[in-house]
């Protein structure tokens, strides 16, 4: 077992503090744009797979304690550490730092239209590899924020049953049509319409009116149809499942892995 241990203020993004105290730490190599690339990935729990990806600007103690209720809930969840100091607070400090770091990474896109972001292989491979070590349905992938569209990408893999997108902001809404949006190619698109179409489902969460999201819900709706649930809170609020927690939201996302993956 790969122990939690503990660097200075030198560790980087390699920081672990108490939060992750009580998970594995691994890592999972795969490709990204032709590269081979290894993350760090945290572990825990028991039952049917769900990867937890985080948001801005990592892995926070609430994405923590967010993951900690779905291990509770019966599953094994992995969490990938894509950028940030893991267990590290949300600051404007460490939130500047990941931004800089993910707009100037071949990872990730952050304005780009109809291209699916390039670390999307890698998560693929990620739940590819949980699923042949768990067994059953699938396994579940939830993004929130600035991820909250990557589950929507890992859906284009069978391995992906449960996918569950909190708050998606990218692209950056910061035209109209970027705010619309779903950072997919038009060729990942059509197999996710088409294996909603097939029977599968994607649940959202946002605040209603939360400016990063843009019109991104009312595009999900339009291509995807009654595949696609909603739930929505009122308000400016953000974060749906860690700082602005909406206990209705866990909920459904708790229900949701529930009913699709059969943990519990």
């Amino acid at each position: 077992m790969d122990l939690p241990f503990r660097h200075g203020a030198d560790a980087g993004r390699f920081l672990v503090v108490d939060a992750l105290a009580s998970w594995t730490r691994t890592e999972h190599t795969a490709d990204v744009a032709g590269r081979p690339t290894t993350h760090p990935v945290w572990r825990k729990g028991a039952g049917p797979g769900v990867i937890v990806v985080h948001e801005i600007p990592g892995i926070t103690p609430e994405v923590v304690a967010f993951a900690q209720e779905v291990v509770a809930a019966g599953h094994t969840v992995l969490m990938p550490s894509l950028f940030g100091a893991d267990g590290a607070p949300m600051t404007a400090a460490t939130t500047a730092k990941a931004l800089g770091r993910v707009c100037v990474s071949r990872e990730f896109t952050t304005l780009r239209t109809g291209e699916t972001t390039p670390v999307a292989g890698w998560l693929r491979s990620l739940a590819r590899e949980l699923h042949a070590e768990v067994g059953g349905p699938g396994v579940g992938a939830l993004g929130m924020c600035f991820t909250g569209g990557f589950a929507l990408a890992m859906m284009v893999d069978p391995s992906v049953t449960a996918p569950v997108l909190c708050q998606p902001s990218t692209p950056f809404a910061v035209t109209p049509g970027r705010s619309r949006d779903l950072n997919l190619s038009p060729g990942d698109l059509d197999i996710v319409k088409g294996r909603c179409a097939a029977g599968q489902q994607v649940l959202g969460l946002r605040f209603r009116s939360d400016p990063a999201v843009g019109k991104r819900f009312d595009t999900l709706t339009t291509e995807l149809g009654e595949a696609f649930i909603r739930v929505e809170f009122e308000g400016k609020g953000h974060s749906t499942v860690t700082i602005h927690r909406q206990q209705a939201g866990v909920d459904a996302v708790l229900g949701f892995f529930r009913d699709k993956l059969g943990a519990g």
